[in-house]
């Protein structure tokens, strides 16, 4: 049995509709309850739904032999695991965005919101600047504006959020999208398995 973890959401969804296509259906998922847990004994498939930024844990720690995870948590939290494929969905990039008055003159320590603290610590370590990380959890936006922060690294997908907050971004640091991921010792164990499961979703992906 091969033991896989979704990122709760769409792109969960997105990313059994690709499982699926790929000949490993379980249609107990697609049923209204609230079961974690799903599996096609036929297909030696189990899949269970778990928060999108946890999903790179329970495949670094075993409990899934394979997973789902946005780049951005693997470049923030680097999980022993092995990245397989680039999905090529759930894209967005990760960036750094302050108000449009905004100019870094480098006199004085930059001083960083964001609840992705290794990138933006290597990111602006690369660059020489010195920088203040203030981490922050949810509504990163805000800290700009009130003048907690300079400026802010997030996430940015369309820039609405920042559009309508006055804000704008200032250089992208990383394209992010979704990655098919698996537990080292899994990978050893079950590689034939593994890799026709990645290689079946490869074709989605290279179509």
């Amino acid at each position: 049995m091969i033991n896989v973890a979704l990122p709760k959401g769409r792109l969960g969804e997105k990313v059994y509709a690709m499982f699926e296509k790929a000949g490993y259906e379980c249609p107990a998922i697609k049923e209204v309850n609230r079961k974690l847990v799903f599996e096609n004994t036929q297909k030696q498939i189990r899949y269970f739904w778990v928060k999108p930024s946890d999903v790179a844990i329970y495949v670094a720690r075993g409990a899934a032999d394979i997973g789902v995870a946005g780049k951005d948590i693997l470049l923030e939290y680097a999980p022993d695991v092995y990245e397989l494929l680039d999905l090529q969905i759930g894209k967005c990039r990760m960036a750094v965005a302050a108000p449009k008055s905004f100019h870094d003159n480098g006199e004085k320590t930059l001083k960083v919101a964001t609840k992705f603290t290794n990138i933006a610590h290597r990111y602006y370590a690369d660059k020489g600047r010195e920088i203040d990380i203030i981490k922050l959890n949810g509504s990163i936006e805000l800290a700009p504006i009130l003048g907690l922060s300079d400026v802010i690294v997030d996430i940015v997908e369309t820039g609405a959020t920042l559009r309508e907050n006055d804000l704008e971004v200032f250089g992208t640091i990383v394209p992010i999208s979704a990655r098919l991921i698996a537990n080292k010792a899994s990978f050893q164990f079950k590689t034939a398995e593994i890799e026709k499961i990645a290689a079946e979703i490869g074709k989605q992906v290279m179509a």
